[in-house]
């Protein structure tokens, strides 16, 4: 495990780190989840072993610090990432980003372009969502207000999302989880979309094949994104079918 101060506080990110050659590979997870959980078995299959990779959870999430004076938007989460990638010595990473993660990785791109080498988005936001208790992840979380969520949301939540999901989303600092929803379901400005369309550097998008073509898929392809469906999976393409997903993410990571 390693960490590096982010914030003015003192706080800190930690990832999880494999040896390997470069340009290193930084794996972003989604909301309530934490990138050694969900991408150790990824970042070591034998079509995408061999690269120094940063399993990284981020600012309020898994092994990470969970300040509650820090705000979680796209924006800050980016920024904080940045800082963790420079305290790595590393520039011109690719950046592999689930859900959230990925909606992070872009705005990261647009925000620091000096670091990132190109993009691997695995079912991730590009736009916002509107709040709805009924729903789970970022839009039922976001139909809480914050004091709601704090003062018994939180175990609302639990009861919806199911063990799997718990298992992790449980070790998230509150105001972490409820504020990175919050901004997730808001998105960024200009939104995720927006600014994936408008970055210059290799990009693809996984997404599940049983969802269909991603809404805008002709606008994400007139842009020069690579839109590739995965079978067999759902949205957590990479634990649902981990050959589907390592063989497509292997093929992205070499693309033009």
């Amino acid at each position: 495990m390693r960490e590096a101060l982010v914030t003015p506080n003192g706080d800190r990110i930690r990832w999880v780190e494999l040896p390997g050659a470069e340009p290193a590979r930084l794996y972003l997870h989604g909301l309530g989840a934490s990138s050694p959980v969900y991408f150790a078995a990824a970042a070591a299959h034998p079509l995408l072993a061999g690269r120094r990779s940063l399993l990284l959870d981020l600012l309020g999430f898994g092994i990470s610090d969970r300040p509650a004076d820090f705000d979680y938007t796209l924006e800050a989460h980016a920024d904080a990432v940045a800082a963790a990638v420079a305290t790595a010595g590393l520039n011109r990473v690719e950046v592999v980003g689930h859900s959230m993660g990925g909606a992070i990785a872009i705005v990261l791109a647009h925000r620091h372009p000096e670091l990132v080498a190109r993009l691997l988005l695995v079912d991730a936001n590009l736009d916002p969502i509107a709040p709805s208790r009924q729903r789970i992840g970022s839009s039922g979380i976001a139909g809480y207000t914050e004091a709601e969520f704090l003062a018994g949301g939180r175990e609302e939540v639990a009861e919806r999302v199911g063990p799997f999901w718990w298992s992790t989303m449980r070790l998230a600092g509150p105001e972490g989880l409820y504020r990175s929803a919050a901004h997730l379901a808001r998105g960024s400005e200009p939104t995720m979309r927006e600014l994936l369309l408008g970055l210059d550097l290799p990009r693809t998008f996984l997404h599940p094949a049983a969802d269909g073509d991603p809404e805008g898929v002709d606008g994400l392809r007139a842009a020069g994104v690579r839109v590739v469906a995965v079978p067999d999976c759902g949205h957590n393409i990479m634990l649902d079918n981990p050959e589907g997903f390592a063989s497509a993410a292997a093929a992205a990571l070499r693309a033009d």
